[in-house]
């Protein structure tokens, strides 16, 4: 069957931003595949409407080999990895212990890159291969500290997509490093500046725009660069 809409798949939708992009994007007109982990009760509510949910646990090379080929035959014009895990961020390092470490950098600087290898072969001409990435990634915007494991995971991630991006020069599709802004979830905690509906749409608005272009970019919700 030929499908004229646009397809995104969501790493990570069970709820937050990932729940956030895979409304956002099935009111656009999107068809939308999204993933989860676990349980996702605010997800399945979007199956009625033709989201397909699927499992997928992006540290483990089994989980999505079987992702991989359940989704045989599908092609994306949108690939988000928006999975990821924040864990005695508020810590310094030398007070985290190192399997802590471990898992933080897995689960938010190499399994991303992992399930971008696998899959890339499921991105369409000029698509998007995305990841949620964070200011606090930034290098040079790092003048305060804190968050230490979360903001050095950010920063391996983005290294390891530019290495990504540089070791595939020929890909016929785009890499984007996006920062959501700080958003009020589980894992943006209280205070933050926007909400999930607003962040969201500036994504989306941004992956949209850039629409059939093959560079990397590292960018904020507005469209705003950053500095690496």
């Amino acid at each position: 069957m030929t499908h004229s809409k646009k397809h995104a798949l969501i790493v990570g939708a069970s709820r937050g931003l990932g729940l956030g992009l895979a409304e956002t994007f099935l009111r656009r007109g999107w068809r939308v595949t999204a993933t989860r982990r676990g349980a996702a009760p605010g997800l399945e509510p979007l199956t009625a409407q033709g989201v397909r949910v699927e499992a997928v646990d992006i540290d483990d090379d089994a989980s999505v080999t079987a992702l991989h080929e359940r989704l045989a035959g599908e092609r994306f014009d949108l690939i988000f990895v928006v999975a990821g895990i924040v864990l005695e961020s508020d810590q310094p390092l030398h007070a985290v212990s190192r399997a802590v470490h471990a898992q933080i950098f897995l689960t938010n600087a190499v399994s991303p890159l992992l399930f971008a290898e696998a899959f890339r072969d499921r991105l369409a001409p000029g698509s998007t291969l995305a990841f949620m990435s964070s200011v606090l990634g930034s290098v040079g915007r790092n003048t305060e500290g804190g968050w230490e494991n979360y903001r050095a995971s950010k920063a391996a991630l983005n290294t390891n997509a530019r290495s990504f991006a540089a070791r595939h020069a020929a890909r016929d599709f785009g890499v984007l490093l996006l920062h959501p802004g700080w958003v009020a979830t589980d894992m943006g905690g209280e205070g933050a500046d926007l909400d999930v509906a607003t962040s969201a749409a500036g994504l989306a608005d941004v992956i949209e725009a850039r629409a059939g272009r093959t560079d990397l970019a590292f960018l904020d919700y507005r469209g705003e660069t950053l500095p690496w």
